[in-house]
């Protein structure tokens, strides 16, 4: 694994932090984290780089739920262009540090470029957040104060026409069926189109998409490559089309279809379920998780596994008595999720699906 920078600091088992060198002065404090917020009441920060401006979702709320203290370690396990970062810089000044994982490197670039004033306080990590333990390990750390991870495409990805994720705009001919979160990764949406079974197609569609006509899109993906490849996403809007999926209902099953592939690519499912299970490993007593999640299997994932270490005992209802030997890992903060208010919405519609929900480690055994 490789890092994006030279570290200033050194890193002790325990998550201690020896300095070397002068980092600089401290960033600014601000009292009120709203107001770091790029989209809110029409205020925008100043963009990192043309491309990438990033609104971080739900903003007040994590840091609430994150309860950071001044010196704390956190991993921003879903860096992206560093809204969430910078927030956390902010409300553990002086000396907290935030881990940030991408394995996007335009987001990695510009959160570096837009939190450089914080020096080493801010570690950028090529890496996917499933690995998060093992990121820590590299480092030397052992344990943490608090894992943030914002899943979903950032708004970057989305109007980039080039990554792939889109399909609404004008150059659709031209954009390509990509939706790899890690250009490096070796299959992209293309690639799965061309290789996958109408079994496989079929699974993706129904399990990661919950698109009605499943079945019939898949047999018309298998039958269209025949004649000619998949290759941008006019070509898969035209099979949908002429495949009848999605006639007659209110939205657009482009969506649905666009949204299953993306989780195929990136095996997004599974990433999110060694994450979790990594941060619960990684957490200090006392420390919290926040997640924000954008559609219902996430959602469902993140509820299900933290609700499983929250209770410990893993035997099936009917055991009368525990055997086993399960122990409690987590404590549940927000029992219902919590989702952004009217005003974060109206000046950032894709917050509209946020979900926060928040956990915090109990002691090694309860």
């Amino acid at each position: 694994m490789s890092w994006d920078a030279n570290y200033g600091s050194t890193w002790l088992l325990g998550g201690t932090r020896r300095d070397i060198g002068n980092p600089g002065p401290p960033a600014p404090l601000h009292r009120n984290p709203t107001s770091l917020i790029p989209c809110v009441g029409g205020r925008r920060l100043a963009l990192v780089t043309k491309d990438f401006d990033h609104c971080p979702v739900l903003l007040t709320e994590s840091l609430q739920h994150l309860n950071l203290q001044p010196g704390a370690l956190v991993i921003d396990g879903t860096l992206g262009g560093g809204g969430h970062a910078e927030a956390i810089l902010e409300r553990t000044s002086p000396d907290g540090v935030v881990v940030g994982i991408d394995h996007d490197p335009e987001a990695r670039r510009a959160a570096r470029e837009r939190l450089i004033r914080y020096g080493d306080r801010l570690q950028t990590v090529p890496s996917s957040f499933r690995h998060l333990d093992k990121v820590l390990e590299e480092l030397g750390i052992e344990s943490v104060d608090g894992v943030l991870l914002d899943l979903g495409v950032s708004s970057y990805q989305l109007d980039e026409s080039s990554r792939g994720f889109r399909f609404g705009g004008t150059d659709a001919d031209e954009t390509p069926l990509d939706m790899r979160m890690d250009p490096e990764a070796k299959l992209a949406a293309a690639d799965l189109l061309k290789a996958a079974s109408a079994q496989q197609l079929q699974d993706w569609f129904q399990n990661y998409g919950e698109l009605p006509g499943s079945r019939r899109l898949a047999k018309a993906i298998v039958d269209t490559r025949k004649e000619a490849p998949i290759l941008t996403t006019a070509d898969l809007l035209r099979v949908i089309q002429e495949a009848g999926i999605g006639r007659g209902r209110k939205h657009n099953p482009a969506t649905l279809v666009f949204q299953a592939l993306r989780i195929a690519v990136n095996d997004e499912l599974g990433a999110l379920r060694d994450g979790l299970d990594a941060a619960i490993r990684v957490l200090r007593p006392g420390g919290r998780l926040v997640v924000i999640a954008y559609h219902s299997l996430e959602d469902r994932i993140v509820k299900h596994t933290l609700r499983a270490a929250a209770k410990g005992c893993k035997c099936p209802p009917a055991t009368p008595v525990c055997i086993c030997g399960g122990t409690i890992t987590m404590r549940v903060i927000t029992r219902r999720p919590i989702q952004p208010e009217d005003e974060e919405v109206k000046a950032n519609p894709r917050a509209r699906s946020g979900k926060l929900r928040a956990f915090e480690r109990t002691e090694a055994a309860a």
